[in-house]
């Protein structure tokens, strides 16, 4: 399953999903989406009739990027799938580039996730100001510094996970509900004895629409970083 968390993505999703089915036509897509003003469940919709085996998920109760991926790996877990795909919906992740992701993992089953990395050799940022980088580079830096994770890319969302691990660590414990799940993950990962990989992707800034990793978010996800620093010494 390839899971994909949106909230005001009606120029992008289209030629996403399009995008997803070319590069994995056997997968299941599924469309998480925090009830977008701007139709963008209504271009699912429409799709749906053309991609059978494309869902949607409307949310009008909740919001924020972790309580969504965790939403849409719910799913997977419940229907026994063993990995669970996801990428930014937003076009800045390749879909083309999930397959090696999803080689890797079956290749290795001791690995907890695969992570399509901007930071390993290889690995690019296209398009990004000065600022988008050193934000970026710091929260990395934080990740891997004071949390103690194994790996260059802890912010990025495309990775393909081993539902058996998700189950293992249990979804309910997770506590973010905005960008920082993307870091309790990989430390929930790591302190039950999880591994890791890291394969190099290209990222490419967005060309419509606009990023919901605002300043104040970003704040709010180093808060809860340093909240997990915490916990894991005590």
């Amino acid at each position: 399953m390839i899971g994909i968390c949106t909230y005001q993505e009606s120029d992008n999703i289209e030629n996403l999903i399009r995008r997803l089915f070319q590069a994995l036509p056997e997968a299941v897509v599924l469309v998480v989406d925090d009830n977008s003003p701007d139709g963008t469940a209504d271009v699912v919709r429409r799709l749906q009739a053309e991609f059978d085996r494309l869902e949607l998920v409307v949310r009008t109760d909740a919001r924020g990027l972790g309580s969504a991926i965790v939403r849409a790996m719910r799913e997977a877990v419940d229907r026994g799938l063993p990995l669970f795909l996801n990428l930014d919906a937003d076009l800045s992740h390749d879909p083309s580039e999930l397959p090696q992701l999803l080689d890797r993992a079956i290749a290795d089953p001791s690995l907890d996730v695969v992570i399509g990395s901007r930071y390993v050799d290889g690995g690019k940022i296209v398009g990004w100001p000065l600022r988008r980088r050193l934000m970026s580079k710091f929260v990395n830096r934080f990740a891997t510094g004071v949390l103690g994770l194994p790996v260059k890319d802890c912010s990025g969302s495309m990775r393909c996970y081993r539902t058996a691990a998700l189950q293992r660590i249990g979804l309910d414990s997770l506590q973010c509900t905005g960008y920082a799940v993307l870091e309790e993950l990989l430390v929930k990962f790591n302190r039950s004895g999880g591994k890791m990989a890291e394969l190099p992707i290209t990222f490419v800034e967005r060309e419509h629409g606009h990023s919901k990793l605002s300043l104040a978010e970003a704040v709010r996800s180093i808060g809860f970083m340093m909240r997990l620093a915490v916990q894991s010494r005590r």
